[in-house]
């Protein structure tokens, strides 16, 4: 510890003495934590992460630290043949396979937030009656343990029992979404593809779910639905709660006060 806050420490002399930028790079650990001690990210003025699955082309450039800006923005950027190139448009990107297309069971639009940055992005569910006596879940780009309690709330509350399905929950284009907003996104399609019934693809689905089954406001939400719109959505579900804030937005808005009551006015569950 000692030799790397003394090593740091000389970088820092030679970066303010010579007005230049430098750039320490490491690796993190299997938290997502910067690897070695925390006193590095104390010393430095700014800490970055670049963000991104092995086998997808898009990164993330978050900052966790700035001394002389927001922490509150994201950079997405797309591995090309020459390298790294900016992303203007990702709510475009991470749905341009979609364009043009029907409506497909499992298939939901949920807008997510990344820093500042309205994105939206699809969830895919698929689920499957298994074949062994412990059903499987697998989740790429959402929280597994958040996953589990959705499953749990969709049998108490919205009688849709999964304990006998293996259970496969994808977000398309390698994107990592944590945020409670996406939990109504999962969960409408995770029952669209029990069902076999296709959620309308013109409809985006935000909420945070409680454990009663109630749906709970959700921060920015008319910066989620402008997004939204312009890519040509014309109809959004979200909280009851969240009604107050959206103005003058000219999409079609269902405000839902329960999981049950979503899935009964998307047309997944009958009335």
């Amino acid at each position: 510890v000692a030799q790397l806050r003394e090593c740091t420490a000389r970088f820092l002399e030679v970066a303010k003495g010579d007005d230049v930028p430098l750039f320490l790079v490491g690796h993190v650990t299997k938290e997502g934590a910067v690897a070695g001690p925390r006193v590095l990210e104390h010393i430095v003025d700014a800490v970055l992460y670049l963000e991104g699955e092995r086998f997808h082309a898009f990164r993330i450039l978050r900052a966790t630290k700035n001394r002389f800006g927001s922490t509150d923005e994201v950079g997405v950027f797309e591995m090309g043949e020459t390298g790294l190139r900016e992303v203007a448009d990702p709510s475009e990107v991470f749905l341009e396979e979609r364009a043009g297309k029907q409506g497909v069971p499992g298939s939901v639009i949920v807008p997510t937030v990344e820093g500042t940055r309205p994105l939206l992005v699809e969830v895919q569910a698929l689920v499957t009656p298994t074949s062994f006596g412990l059903p499987r879940r697998t989740v790429s780009g959402a929280d597994p343990q958040r996953l589990a309690v959705l499953l749990a709330v969709l049998a108490k509350r919205a009688g849709i029992a999964l304990g006998q399905h293996d259970v496969y929950v994808n977000l398309v284009g390698g994107l990592k979404v944590r945020e409670p907003a996406a939990d109504l996104a999962v969960a409408v399609a995770l029952a669209s593809a029990l069902r076999d019934r296709a959620a309308d693809p013109r409809t985006v689905f935000v909420g945070e779910l409680g454990l009663g089954g109630e749906l709970r406001r959700v921060q920015r939400v008319a910066a989620r639905l402008k997004e939204a719109q312009r890519l040509g959505f014309t109809r959004a579900i979200v909280p009851q709660a969240s009604l107050p804030d959206l103005n003058g937005t000219a999409m079609e808005v269902v405000g839902v006060a329960s999981l049950r009551e979503a899935l009964t006015r998307s047309g997944i569950a009958d009335s």
